[in-house]
């Protein structure tokens, strides 16, 4: 079987392929793959499906789609004969219960052994799940009101914004309606908060920029109850978290050096227009037994300088 720490290793190198938009060398890894012998636990803990399927979508090379596709389909089927093997473990074997409901040859009664026939030895056939494959929460109430079950239908959409769903084997119209059912449960009503906690679910799933929280939603690692109540930062992606706090930093380090609370002077002469009209501010940059750094700004030109 593959060794799981080189698909992981793979896996890596494809998604830095796509995160560059740039998938030079893709097919010699696709080959690589190939060439390894996958498990059902390896695909599973890797993710490496939706690796492949991502660099699939970035290329333009058909040998690279042509590959992607066919170790995709063959996963697939990986998956598929899974499902069919816990589905035979769960139907129970016709054979043996037709025997225990036969009656024995000691009983001598030939009309008995006709009349026990072919109603118990049909053999039952196992219902399709219904159920998504990697949830066990129970499915959520039928809605009969149009703006919920358009919700709904919005939430469906954001999940399959991507061919994820079909490699995790997620049962997005279960998830949506899961999800859509927490919020409606907090607000108890359709109301402008209802719709606003649901828009924002839904800009956030169909981010492309934004693909881990979707993949997380899908895979079970963020449960319907969690995803319905986090807050726009944290549904935020790594990239605009970073953003944002360096954006907080700035407001900080210019809130100190505004000019509110400053005080007039023509002590300093500015070295730009010579003018004496200025406002000075002292902020405490350094520590406490060191001297407070003076800034000066000139009210003329609007010239900023720092006075030691």
């Amino acid at each position: 079987m593959a060794k799981e720490q080189e698909v992981e290793r793979i896996a890596k190198k494809l998604d830095k392929m796509v995160n560059k938009k740039n998938t030079d060398g893709a097919i010699d890894l696709l080959k690589e793959l190939k060439n390894m012998k996958m498990s059902l636990e390896t695909l599973q803990s890797t993710r490496i499906g939706m690796s492949v399927n991502a660099v699939r979508k970035q290329s333009a090379e058909e040998e690279v789609q042509s590959l992607a596709k066919s170790l995709i389909k063959s996963w697939k089927k990986l998956l598929d004969g899974s499902d069919s093997k816990m589905e035979k473990k769960k139907d129970p074997c016709p054979l043996t219960s037709s025997s225990r409901d036969s009656p024995g040859s000691s009983d001598g009664s030939s009309s008995k052994k006709q009349e026990t026939p072919k109603t118990p030895t049909t053999p039952t056939t196992p219902t399709t799940p219904t159920t998504p494959k990697f949830t066990t929460f129970p499915p959520p109430p039928v809605t009969t009101d149009n703006v919920r079950t358009k919700c709904r239908e919005l939430l469906v959409a954001a999940l399959q914004t991507d061919d994820d769903f079909k490699t995790i084997g997620a049962d997005c119209e279960a998830m949506a309606a899961q999800i859509e059912d927490c919020i409606f449960q907090e607000f108890k009503s359709t109301d402008m908060k209802y719709k606003s906690r649901l828009r924002s679910r839904i800009s956030n799933l169909k981010d492309q920029k934004n693909p881990d929280l979707r993949r997380n939603v899908l895979c079970g690692n963020i449960s319907p109850e969690r995803i319905a109540a986090m807050s726009a930062e944290e549904m935020a992606s790594a990239e605009l978290k970073e953003m944002r706090k360096a954006l907080t930093k700035e407001s900080i380090r210019e809130h100190q050096l505004s000019k509110v609370g400053g005080t007039e002077t023509d002590m300093f002469i500015c070295g730009k227009c010579k003018g004496k009209n200025c406002t000075y501010t002292q902020v405490q940059t350094r520590s406490a037994d060191e001297p407070m750094t003076t800034f000066v700004l000139c009210n003329e030109c609007g010239n900023r300088w720092k006075f030691c």
